[in-house]
């Protein structure tokens, strides 16, 4: 049945017109051209995503063939999407916690989620740590009575020893030592290559990181970028499907994100995010960020034009009739302002992403 769908999904996506007007502020969606331009911007601000040509024989003709889609590899999932997963049990209870001195003055302070037990997603935990003991004064006179600042041969530390009397490593014999600490050096396969199954599985406190390699596409049926996701664990063995649902949101998982074929391949099978309500979103996105664009624009043209009226010469309230004209026509112009441009429209699509899968650092944006 799944066959048939995607069968069903590639003929519809191939009789479906291409986009030829921008509508990426009506109704949220853009021309291919429009996804170049914000793909050249991405790759151009974030060095991290990259072009790519695909499989020559998937290519898409409206698109340039060294720009069918964007990669960027090696994006680091620190956790599962469970663990944040916050409900209203008792085992996510607060206790109140009291630190106190022995003049009896206290700190007290509030320690939520108390009883969520300890994972192996989150820090690891250290254990109980024994108290240090204070040195007092008296401890630390007596432990340096015996301490002596003059050497075997006689010197005192402020004399530089004589250089004849450093042993070489050869005459020690130091160089023919083994050391007990040093691990056994693998050797690698055929090519250069080390095999997975090489690699030491992580254990104890170390963290588990598995990393994705993210590709968004362009998608012409529903005129928007889709997002793909290809997991590895931390030996680089790809991750099966249901290691893959783990990394998204409850809300999506089985949802709208599924395992497709990647349209720019004949063989890969990647996670996707179903772009059907991508339009939708992205249309009331970037409706709240073209007001706030919008409106840094005018207080920034606003600002302009009153150093514009203090360097230029004083202008009188009895001007000639036209003067009143070219009021009006400045006025329009002021109106009048770019807001968002289309280039910013991958930034506010990762961000968008980030939601559904929260513990992959796909939006490498943040700082812009």
């Amino acid at each position: 049945m799944h066959a048939i769908q995607q069968q069903y999904w590639a003929v519809r996506d191939y009789l479906s017109p291409v986009l030829k007007e921008s509508k990426f502020k009506e109704h949220g969606r853009i021309t291919p051209e429009e996804f170049v331009a914000a793909g050249d911007f991405l790759s151009y601000k974030f060095p991290v995503w990259t072009w790519e040509k695909g499989d020559a024989s998937k290519a898409r003709d409206y698109l340039p063939a060294e720009k069918q889609y964007l990669v960027t590899r090696g994006v680091p999932c620190l956790r599962r999407a469970t663990s944040l997963a916050y409900t209203d049990a008792d085992e996510d209870a607060e206790r109140l916690l009291s630190f106190g001195d022995s003049s009896g003055a206290a700190d007290e302070w509030v320690e939520t989620h108390a009883g969520r037990g300890a994972t192996m997603d989150s820090a690891a935990n250290p254990g109980e740590i024994d108290d240090i003991p204070d040195l007092d004064g008296d401890g630390l006179a007596s432990a340096m009575a015996d301490v002596s600042i003059v050497s075997e041969t006689g010197a005192t530390v402020g004399e530089t020893p004589d250089l004849d009397d450093i042993p070489d490593m050869e005459e020690e014999g130091l160089e023919d030592g083994e050391d007990e600490a040093t691990a056994a050096p693998v050797a690698p396969k055929a090519g250069g290559v080390m095999d997975a199954s090489q690699v030491g599985v992580a254990n104890g406190n170390l963290l588990q990181v598995r990393t994705y390699d993210v590709m968004i596409t362009y998608d012409k049926y529903y005129q928007t970028p889709r997002i793909w996701l290809l997991g590895y664990d931390e030996n680089r063995t790809p991750l099966i499907p249901s290691q893959i649902f783990q990394d998204v949101s409850a809300d999506h998982a089985l949802k709208t994100v599924t395992i497709e074929a990647f349209p720019h391949s004949s063989t890969l099978q990647a996670a996707s995010v179903h772009p059907c309500k991508h339009a939708s979103v992205m249309k009331k996105v970037i409706e709240r960020m073209n007001a706030g664009v919008v409106e840094e624009q005018l207080a920034a043209r606003k600002n302009y034009g009153k150093h514009q009226d203090k360097d230029g010469k004083k202008k009188w309230g009895f001007g000639r009739k036209g003067g009143k004209e070219e009021n009006v026509k400045g006025a329009g112009e002021e109106e009048e302002v770019e807001g968002m441009r289309v280039d910013f429209y991958l930034v506010v699509f990762l961000k968008f992403i980030a939601s559904i899968v929260p513990t992959i650092e796909v939006d490498s944006t943040t700082a812009f």
